[in-house]
């Protein structure tokens, strides 16, 4: 699984809406709408808030394992 489906999946498993999960990094909803679409890449610091804002890890996250670790 992408890593963009993977964060948009979590998002809304978990009722967040995109300016939500924006602030959360410090981006608009606008900013991180175009990381869920792919028109920007999600940079590592804001995959680490990202990852201890859900309690996730990154491999999940990023898709390179279907189990939270």
């Amino acid at each position: 699984m992408d890593y963009r489906q993977r964060l948009k999946e979590v998002r809304e498993d978990r009722d967040f809406t995109q300016a939500q999960i924006g602030a959360v990094i410090n981006k608009s909803q606008q900013g991180y709408n175009h990381i869920e679409a792919g028109r920007a890449e999600l940079k590592i610091d804001d995959l680490k808030k990202l990852c201890e804002f859900y309690n996730l890890s990154a491999d999940y996250l990023v898709g390179l394992t279907d189990e939270n670790i």
